[in-house]
């Protein structure tokens, strides 16, 4: 004999909350045919966990907080890689240092990117990756920013930043003081908003979503036509 359907399999009464939307951001779970609802709180940053007990700084570490006292905010290790969390305003400075100590000699910007953590007060943390041709080791600078603040312009100290800082601006809407010629580099110069924000539409501004790139080009050129 096949086993009884059950009453969901059979039509029957459903469990409480079934065939219901499910709260944005919530994680639901199912036990004995009964959904419970737990609200799920945006992450309010990386833990950045601190260097393991009996782990010595390197010696750029060292020297770059005797040179300036109260500019790293936090020191952070996490598989092998160390990062450094720098005030803002010292941001260039702490950079210009990093470029020229015979013990740190950090010669290449590899990256700059940011992250977007909107619940913290300081939400952006932009970051550049370092690397030394010539002592082959690496580190992150950080700098929390707030919405609406800035941060000076790298491109001076490594010309490699220029581009990326365009890149972080375009896409998250950080300023960059100083940079020679901060403008979009991915999207379109009149685009509205900043696609990698977190709080950013998923379907893109506007009101309408278009599956078809030709949709959009017929209303892009009917604007366009207006005007």
């Amino acid at each position: 004999m096949s086993d009884p359907l059950t009453p969901a399999q059979a039509g029957g009464d459903k469990p409480p909350g079934a065939g219901q939307a499910e709260p944005l951001g919530a994680e639901v779970s199912r036990a004995a045919g009964f959904a419970r609802t737990r609200i799920i709180e945006p992450p309010s940053g990386p833990v950045d966990p601190p260097p393991p007990a009996g782990l010595s700084l390197p010696t750029f570490v060292s020297t770059l907080q005797s040179a300036f006292p109260g500019a790293v905010e936090q020191i952070a290790f996490w598989v092998g890689d160390w990062s450094l969390v720098v005030t803002p305003a010292r941001l260039f400075e702490v950079a210009s240092h990093l470029r020229d100590a015979p013990d740190a000699e950090f010669d290449a910007c590899s990256d700059v990117t940011a992250t977007d953590w909107p619940p913290r007060a300081r939400r952006f943390d932009v970051i550049y990756a370092l690397y030394s041709t010539r002592l082959r080791h690496r580190v992150r600078l950080k700098a929390r920013v707030a919405e609406g603040a800035a941060v000076p312009s790298m491109s001076a100290i490594w010309p490699s930043a220029n581009w990326l800082e365009r890149e972080v601006f375009d896409l998250f809407g950080i300023r960059f003081d100083g940079h020679p010629d901060l403008r979009r580099i991915l999207m379109p110069d009149d685009w509205q908003g900043h696609p990698q924000r977190k709080d950013y539409p998923l379907e893109g501004p506007g009101e309408l979503v278009l599956e078809n790139p030709m949709d959009w080009l017929r209303l892009k050129r009917a604007a366009d036509d207006i005007e």
